[in-house]
């Protein structure tokens, strides 16, 4: 009989989130090898987007209620893991609650239990959230870090059983559009992602003034949802470089397909926060590269396994304007290499290529 896996995510589609992707595509595609597959998550939205996503999928997913009271749903989260926990022979963890919440299971139920880690969850700054999250992690029998970056962020526990799956993209949903956008600027740089300090897009504005001296036609698309919009503009503003900038916020994925084929290099000079957050890989790269589009992107955090330095992208200090200038020469100068590098690179990240080394890590419990 097939094996029954029960995943539990923090995030999940059809609301945006890395670990909510991530969670997506690797339920999807365990389905797909035969895999009983069950996922619990958070109802995000009181509507019928959820229910009708949720409803052609080829598993179960399990939403826990939205509530007023916050206490009430953690309280929900904790009596429906128990109760599916009970018949899953393999429970996955993946986010900041499923592992506490999993490693608490783990002392009623005898299972094969496997973290996920992707970075700012195992990353705390608070010394008694970090050690919660240590502790929750030793219950596990195996724990998955989607990059090397990830991995050494729990070096000190000297886990016994701690591997790398670097994250995987559907490439399904990005084929080359029939179309391409207008965009403004030469050359034109994009990043797509939730408009925070952690994404980096602050980084890249803050860099535009000493660009402009050599790419005075230079414009940046900013591309996700606006959370820190209009600090980010204020700034832009006072530094002189608003017209350069574009904040498109969130658009529909053909759209999004025809920005990034429009484009010259992806970026994401993603920073530390005071919190801790970090960048624990960065799919929005691979996707990028998918369709031809190199990346520029920062050294010290998970990206690093995202781009191969020198073939698909150059990595660099977030901070650092010189080495910025310099990757984008080097790119626009090596265009035609560095964008055939980046599809073949993409190519090899595809979920239908990066599941069996789930299910390698799985037939080892």
């Amino acid at each position: 009989m097939p094996e029954k896996i029960l995943i539990i995510t923090s995030e999940f589609p059809p609301q945006p989130g890395g670990i909510g992707n991530h969670a997506h595509n690797l339920a999807l595609n365990l389905a797909k090898n035969d895999y009983l597959v069950s996922v619990i998550a958070d109802e995000r939205e009181a509507d019928s987007e959820e229910q009708a996503f949720d409803a052609q999928l080829n598993f179960r997913v399990i939403r826990i209620k939205l509530k007023s009271l916050r206490f009430r749903m953690y309280i929900n989260r904790i009596v429906v893991a128990l109760r599916e926990i009970k018949t899953a022979e393999i429970v996955m963890a993946s986010g900041k609650f499923p592992l506490w919440l999993v490693a608490f299971s783990s002392y009623f139920y005898n299972r094969h239990y496997v973290a996920i880690i992707h970075g700012s969850e195992v990353n705390f700054r608070n010394p008694i959230l970090k050690a919660s999250i240590n502790f929750a992690l030793i219950r596990f029998g195996k724990v998955i870090a989607v990059s090397n970056f990830t991995k050494s962020l729990i070096s000190k526990l000297e886990l016994k059983s701690v591997v790398v799956i670097p994250n995987g993209f559907d490439a399904s949903d990005w084929k080359a559009p029939d179309q391409i956008s207008e965009l403004k600027g030469q050359p034109r740089l994009i990043t797509v992602g939730n408009v925070t300090t952690r994404k980096g897009q602050l980084n890249v504005i803050q860099h535009l003034p000493y660009l402009l001296n050599d790419y005075p036609n230079i414009h940046y698309h900013c591309v996700g949802l606006p959370t820190e919009k209009e600090k980010f503009e204020a700034i832009a503003r006072k530094l002189n470089v608003a017209e350069h900038v574009t904040f498109h916020g969130r658009v529909k994925h053909q759209d999004l397909q025809q920005f990034l084929k429009a484009s010259d290099i992806f970026v994401m000079l993603s920073s530390k926060t005071s919190s801790g957050d970090v960048e624990g890989f960065g799919i929005a790269i691979l996707e990028a590269n998918y369709l031809g589009i190199p990346a520029i992107g920062s050294i010290g955090c998970g990206i690093e396994d995202a781009i191969d330095d020198g073939g698909t992208g150059v990595l660099v200090d977030p901070l650092n304007a010189h080495q910025f200038k310099s990757a984008i020469e080097t790119i626009l100068k090596q265009m035609p290499t560095y964008s055939r590098n980046a599809r073949d690179w993409a190519e090899k990240h595809t979920w239908d290529k990066v599941i069996f080394r789930y299910i390698k890590e799985l037939e080892t419990l």
